[in-house]
């Protein structure tokens, strides 16, 4: 521990992050990416591994829990075997994890006190999936931390990423600097932070992060929030090749950006001149030229995996699509009659193709059907199988890079 760390480890026990009401689980569960079950069950393990088998499953820096609560509650909702392990230094965050399991009557999570860098010591094991959110960019050593979480994989198993990015937290970084002479790292932290609030009460319109929209922890994160954001101590950000060379670094595979939709340039560049030349591209540069050219990814989330990843078995007849955080059935009948999706990721506005067939699709996508049943009913309704393949072919195309159309693991 240095000094910059000691710091940091001061301002987690003084504001757990991210601040949460215990009180507040009784009203919502907060889902988000990674770690969200279905996420885990497509991306990492290729929709292959049964759902009858007990998943391990590490939150490394688990904080105040949000990660933790949502995956151990989507395994008990679903009656998944296995177990979700908290792993965090910050005691004060323990307690509140704590409390959020406790008012949600969870039994499958453990406790754990202790760093993540320290995981050959602590002795708890291989795990098939490992949770590492908004931490190894306060780390001293990021390569280090992940060399640490990929020791702790087991076979097939695999890593749900996030760190910050650079150009969409633009404002942030100048705001840091102002703060550190402001309002010293030695001061104590209910100082700093009310000198940060002044500060943005007094900021000029020409300041950057006022010109963020992106970018509001300070706004609505509470003080947890704006500590986190304005002065955290060691706050590193990693472009898309910064973060494959570190993934590549630990011998771990990137699986998949999220969502895959926002890091294909060819979504933004109808020019088919500039097209011919975004296909010379290798995966990563086509990510950073995404990246670059949208400027308002403020973080980046990756699926990574020691092994090679089994893909999706989209065209098995056994395979049960689900949809992520939506209802079919809702959805099919919301479709726009022009067959076009409208999505918007932190202000860029996209419209998503669907084929004819998508909403008679999507309404009989629930979870428990299979592609065979899905195309046996449509053919009941006079839809050959011909028209339901080609059509499920281009929802597929649509839908998964959306990180919305996904398939289940198996039963068994």
């Amino acid at each position: 521990m240095d000094a910059t760390d000691a710091h940091l480890a001061a301002q987690y026990e003084a504001y757990p992050y991210p601040q949460r009401d215990p009180r507040e689980e009784a009203r919502r569960l907060i889902v988000g990416s990674p770690s969200h079950l279905r996420e885990i069950d497509h991306w990492i393990f290729g929709a292959r591994r049964p759902a009858g088998r007990p998943l391990r499953a590490l939150m490394a820096g688990g904080g105040s829990g949000d990660g933790t609560m949502m995956l151990a509650q989507q395994m008990a909702w679903a009656g998944r075997p296995g177990e979700v392990v908290w792993l965090d230094r910050s005691a004060a965050a323990r307690q509140v994890a704590e409390a959020r399991a406790r008012q949600r009557g969870l039994s499958n999570i453990r406790f754990v006190g202790g760093s993540l860098l320290d995981l050959p010591a602590l002795g708890l094991g291989a795990f098939d999936y490992i949770d590492c959110c908004g931490v190894l960019h306060h780390l001293p050593d990021p390569a280090a931390g992940l060399a640490a979480l990929a020791g702790a994989l087991a076979p097939g198993g695999g890593i749900g990423l996030m760190v910050y990015a650079p150009h969409g937290r633009t404002g942030v970084y100048m705001l840091q600097d102002a703060l550190r002479l402001l309002a010293p790292e030695g001061e104590p932290p209910a100082a700093r932070v009310e000198a940060a609030r002044r500060l943005w009460k007094h900021l000029p319109e020409t300041a950057w992060l006022r010109r963020n929209p992106w970018i509001t922890d300070h706004l609505d994160g509470g003080d947890a929030g704006l500590y986190d954001l304005l002065l955290n101590p060691r706050d590193v950000s990693f472009s898309v090749p910064q973060l494959a060379a570190l993934i590549g670094g630990a011998g771990l595979r990137l699986r998949c950006f999220v969502e895959p939709l926002r890091y294909d340039p060819d979504r933004y560049l109808p020019d088919p001149r500039l097209r011919a030349r975004t296909a010379g591209l290798d995966p990563v540069a086509r990510a950073a030229l995404a990246e670059s050219i949208c400027g308002n990814m403020g973080i980046h989330i990756a699926y990574v995996t020691r092994d090679e990843a089994p893909a999706p078995a989209w065209d098995d007849p056994a395979s049960i699509p689900v949809l992520r955080e939506l209802d079919g059935a809702a959805l099919a009948k919301g479709l726009p009659r022009d067959g076009v999706m409208r999505v918007a990721f932190d202000g860029l506005r996209l419209g998503v193709p669907l084929p004819r067939l998508a909403s008679a699709i999507l309404a009989r996508v629930d979870g428990q059907r299979s592609l065979g049943e899905i195309g046996d009913a449509l053919a009941a309704n006079g839809i050959s199988r011909e028209a339901f393949a080609r059509d499920w072919a281009a929802l597929r195309d649509a839908m998964e890079p959306l990180n919305r159309l996904l398939l289940a693991a198996p039963p068994g």
